[in-house]
């Protein structure tokens, strides 16, 4: 009998009721809380479903995201999906995957829209003062800024390069969460900074782009973009080489790889590990407040920045621009035009703005690039 006893009471401990702390019972709720706007409400849920439940798996199992052994010679499942994003793989191929699914025509067609793209980042250069101000150092600062570039991949990219590593839980759930709340957060924004006879300005049709400008964009702006910031490479590199593959039409079996099997794979190893990283220790403190603040205050800063250029260009060409496409600039491609095409569908059901608004997201994205390589540049990351 006390043979049992022992052995149903070691089976008793072994049990994570008696390892958890509150702090993991509020990680956990939160992580459900995810999983219901995902499922339930279907606030992008290829992103908020494995971040949920990584959440959720480290805060009941802690050694899943555990690094342990002689050295760090060894460490549960999550830990070495973790490494993948530490390395910079994980983000990098995520790019890869977006180039490949997204048409740079609409940038081609209007290259004005390279300008509402890099208007979008001033939210980004807004949150780093805003960090600096708060008490994060200078480092620390430029990676908890990019989220306001709406881009999960590159937060995680800088944060990793400028070794903000105790940050990155906070920085890539605030970053993620961020893009998939763009419905909700960006139109107020929009139809405060905008009138109703605005919203309904219906702009020209774009012109044609020839096949060998598609091939050649993605050279191009791999060897300027490279050249002047060589840290960008491995972000901006695949997003043009995917998108290469997309245009040259003699690789489609890549393409095909690249936009669909590859992307998903990495978006399920990339989710669980960023919503790993949220263990109630990592996770539970000022500091993680802090950036969530600072996240939504860049997210705002960057979508009325990107609507107030858009009204520049408006008053430039007189009324030939809707303002909406400006909130584009931000890097969540294609969430952020289908923001821009809805609010100017509310305004009037004829008005088709997407392809519009194309160009200022796609800028977004190279635009977030650039300005986390050039953080790296001035801290002298490589």
């Amino acid at each position: 009998m006390a043979y049992i006893a022992t052995t149903l009471s070691n089976l008793v401990h072994q049990t994570a009721f008696f390892n958890l702390t509150v702090g993991n019972y509020i990680m956990i709720v939160v992580a459900l809380v995810f999983l219901y706007l995902a499922i339930a409400k279907e606030y992008e849920p290829l992103l908020l479903v494995p971040i949920a439940f990584g959440m959720l798996l480290v805060n009941i199992y802690p050694d899943i995201m555990a690094e342990y052994g002689e050295g760090g010679a060894g460490g549960g499942l999550l830990y070495y999906f973790y490494k993948l994003d530490e390395w910079a793989i994980l983000p990098s191929l995520i790019f890869m995957g977006v180039g490949a699914l997204t048409d740079f025509g609409p940038l081609i067609a209007n290259p004005k829209s390279f300008l509402l793209g890099a208007a979008a980042q001033f939210g980004i250069f807004a949150a780093y003062f805003g960090a600096i101000a708060m008490g994060f150092n200078d480092k620390a600062a430029a990676a908890i800024s990019i989220i306001g570039g709406a881009d999960g991949p590159t937060s995680i990219f800088l944060a990793t390069k400028l070794g903000q590593t105790a940050l990155l839980g906070p920085i890539a759930v605030a970053a993620y969460s961020y893009m998939s709340l763009v419905p909700i957060i960006q139109p107020p924004i929009m139809r405060l900074l905008t009138t109703e006879e605005q919203r309904k300005i219906k702009m020209g049709q774009l012109r044609p782009v020839t096949k060998l400008e598609k091939i050649l964009f993605p050279i191009v702006v791999t060897i300027v973009v490279a050249l002047i910031l060589p840290t960008t490479a491995p972000l901006v590199g695949m997003l043009m080489l995917g998108n290469l593959f997309r245009e040259s039409g003699v690789v489609r079996q890549l393409a095909d790889t690249a936009s669909n099997a590859l992307m998903y794979i990495v978006v399920i190893i990339l989710g669980t590990s960023v919503g790993a990283t949220t263990s109630a220790e990592a996770f539970l403190n000022t500091d993680t407040l802090k950036i969530v603040a600072l996240g939504l205050i860049a997210f705002c800063f960057g979508t009325a920045a990107g609507v107030l250029f858009g009204q520049l260009m408006r008053i430039l060409t007189k009324g030939a621009v809707n303002p909406l496409i400006g909130s584009a600039g931000v890097s969540a491609v294609p969430m952020a035009a289908r923001v821009s095409q809805k609010v100017g569908a509310e305004a009037d059901p004829t008005n088709f703005l997407l392809m519009h608004a194309m160009g200022p997201n796609v800028a977004g994205v190279i635009g977030t690039a650039v300005a986390a390589g050039t953080f790296m540049a001035v801290f002298g990351v490589f």
